[in-house]
């Protein structure tokens, strides 16, 4: 049954958005493996109103006991059973560090585990995946794990997934590598906080060249002899800012990109233009031109539920208003009525992913995996 507190929308707690957002997520994540939602109710029951240390306390339980499980089926040689236990084991770490302050070294301890849960099924992995570090700037190296597709050491076309500064890759183990594996895809799941800890997101953010460690990781890429360089692809997951979009424009070895489109930059200049009484874009100051206000021939994939921060009849109109002749910017809207409407999909993000990497499978002409 399940529990009181848990309304039709999933809500867990009214009173903590962050604490509801999270157990969404949860949930949402049981369809790519990354939770069961038997789990989650459970854990939704033991939970005390009132006192966020049960929080992480129940999680971090929870996901202690997935990883024995996965020990247990890894010394056993039963690798699928290992490798989705060491999902679920990796997310519910995380769960557990979320609520906590970033100076809380709990949080840290939660963080480390939940990256030894992801090596450990990189191993287990089939072929196996490994952990990459990327030099980017001088004080700071980005970090990485690759998963080849099933074709093992052949060239194959490659999609990097990277979310917004202060974001974990470890998610996008479950919630975008099944996705890119059935596509006959490599993947790179990405960060910017590399090996620092979460408070390093304050010195992310003042960073006015975060663009620049997209040209880090094609660097790297080219490098490699198992990946498709004329085939690479780029997703950024979550809204934040439109760094990745800025990326495309300095970036002409893309082939493909899923982000903003740079929405938000376009939404601050339409904002302080009519601010300003000023009905020419153009002539309002911004640090980065926008993707759609430039030429790129880069082909790029916008995606945002009508339910988002980002009203979909406003984000069409700006799209129209600043095409400027690029017919290859497509603007796909989920609706309330088929899911995905919520902000970043978070309602049902399979179905944009779904979506998402057919978009990128007809770019990038794959279709080798399942």
């Amino acid at each position: 049954m399940i529990p009181a507190c848990l309304s039709d929308d999933w809500i867990l707690c009214p009173e903590r958005e962050d604490i509801s957002s999270e157990f969404t997520r949860l949930l949402t994540a049981a369809q790519e493996g990354g939770a069961t939602i038997a789990e989650c109710l459970m854990i939704a029951r033991q939970l005390k109103r009132g006192e966020d240390q049960s929080w992480h306390r129940e999680w971090k339980k929870l996901a202690q006991t997935n990883r024995h499980r996965a020990e247990a089926a890894f010394a056993e040689g039963h690798m699928a059973t290992a490798q989705r236990n060491w999902l679920r084991a990796l997310n519910y770490y995380g769960a557990a560090a979320m609520p906590l302050d970033q100076a809380d070294e709990r949080r840290w301890v939660a963080v480390l585990a939940m990256q030894e849960c992801a090596r450990r099924y990189l191993t287990a992995r089939g072929p196996a995946g490994e952990v990459v570090t990327i030099p980017w700037v001088e004080d700071h190296a980005l970090q990485g794990y690759f998963l080849p597709a099933r074709s093992g050491r052949e060239r194959a076309p490659t999609v990097i997934c990277i979310g917004e500064p202060g974001h974990r890759k470890e998610e996008f183990l479950f919630k975008l590598a099944p996705h890119a594996r059935e596509r006959g895809l490599s993947m790179l799941a990405l960060d910017l906080l590399g090996d620092q800890r979460d408070d390093y997101t304050d010195s992310l953010l003042q960073r006015r060249d975060l663009e620049s460690s997209i040209a880090s990781v094609m660097d790297y890429l080219e490098t490699r002899d198992d990946v498709d360089f004329d085939r690479v692809a780029i997703v950024a997951d979550g809204w934040g800012s439109s760094f990745v979009a800025r990326a495309v424009l300095q970036e002409p070895r893309l082939a493909a990109a899923v982000c903003d489109g740079g929405l938000w930059d376009l939404h601050e200049r339409s904002f302080f233009a009519s601010r300003f009484a000023m009905s020419d874009l153009s002539i309002v100051p911004v640090p980065h031109a926008p993707l759609m206000a430039s030429s790129a021939d880069c082909p790029v994939l916008i995606t945002l539920g009508e339910d988002g921060w980002l009203k979909a009849d406003r984000a069409r109109q700006i799209v129209q208003q600043s095409r400027l002749g690029s017919s290859d910017i497509m603007l796909k809207v989920f609706t309330a009525a088929e899911t995905g409407a919520a902000q970043a999909h978070a309602d049902n993000p399979s179905l944009a992913n779904e979506y998402i990497f057919d978009w990128l499978e007809t770019r990038l002409g794959a279709g080798q995996g399942i």
